[in-house]
């Protein structure tokens, strides 16, 4: 119990220092940040009940205002702003990332983690990334998708790193990938 409670922190914590790295603000008002990384990283590792709380851990921290989110953002602001569905998204996106490594258990690690990763870092993550950017300006979903539409290719580099930073972990630590476990 209590190696669980210090690994969701933990994880929780690897999410706030990704946002720390540099970001690329876009017009569009969605940054470009390595916080969808850790996310990603949650589900492979902890798999999906321990991701989904770390990252949901993460979610609570900025509503009560830590400023936690890329480019130091934090509070109830950052849920009427047009990255709302992506912060409402990542528990959901964590826990959906470890399912899916968790029922992935006959592939090699790497690969197991890079599908995991694009599904639910990528696919699930999107939907309500899109959805939420959708509501708050009010646009379409083809101008949703064509603006959001340039943040995949990053997305895919971390997917790939998610992919390899899990197998390496588990060549080192195998007991550590709880994904797995």
């Amino acid at each position: 119990m209590e190696r669980s409670i210090a690994l969701i922190a933990v994880f929780a914590a690897l999410i706030a220092a990704l946002g720390l790295m540099p970001t690329l603000m876009l017009a569009s008002g969605v940054p470009i940040s390595a916080q969808s990384l850790g996310v990603m990283l949650c589900g492979t590792v902890l798999g999906s009940k321990r991701g989904g709380l770390a990252a949901l851990l993460f979610v609570a921290l900025v509503a009560l205002g830590l400023p936690l989110l890329a480019g130091g953002r934090g509070g109830l602001g950052a849920f009427a702003s047009p990255t709302v569905g992506f912060i409402v998204g990542f528990p959901i996106a964590a826990f959906a990332t470890g399912f899916v490594m968790e029922q992935t258990r006959r592939m090699p690690i790497a690969v197991a983690a890079g599908v995991a990763s694009a599904i639910g870092g990528i696919l699930v993550l999107y939907i309500f990334g899109v959805a939420g950017f959708m509501m708050v300006l009010n646009k379409g979903l083809g101008e949703t998708l064509a603006i959001l539409g340039v943040y995949i290719p990053g997305d895919i580099i971390k997917v790939v790193l998610a992919g390899l930073i899990t197998a390496g972990l588990a060549r080192a630590r195998p007991a550590s990938v709880l994904s797995r476990a």
